[in-house]
């Protein structure tokens, strides 16, 4: 809930400005790619700069979500590791039970004969 809330919090007034943004930069602009010719038009795009701005967010989101994936991978590999690892022992824990009760079941009947 307060997870929702933040981002509520944070997108809202981030989704308001980019829509004002656009609203307010609708003018045509020209993006050269050819950085020794701008006015080469072969590699020139032209569109309403808030084209620009709104591929801006989504190529650094994307850009953001693709480090922070590589970075969290030696986590992810732990936590794999760990669960494995529980698993094992988990495993383990259930054999020693079944052992155990194994154990107590074949006992009982021989203390109660006495």
């Amino acid at each position: 809930m307060i997870r929702k809330v933040v981002s509520l919090v944070v997108f809202l007034p981030l989704g308001v400005l980019l829509i004002v943004l656009a609203v307010a930069n609708r003018g045509v602009v020209s993006l050269a790619l050819n950085p020794f010719n701008p006015a080469d038009q072969a590699l020139s795009v032209s569109a309403p700069f808030f084209v620009f701005l709104i591929l801006a967010v989504i190529l650094g989101v994307l850009l953001g979500s693709v480090v922070t994936w590589f970075t969290q991978g030696k986590h992810r590999k732990k936590a794999r590791s760990q669960s494995r690892e529980a698993q094992q022992w988990q495993a383990e824990a259930d054999r020693q039970k079944t052992r155990a009760e194994q154990i107590a079941g074949s006992t009982l009947p021989q203390l109660g004969a006495k």
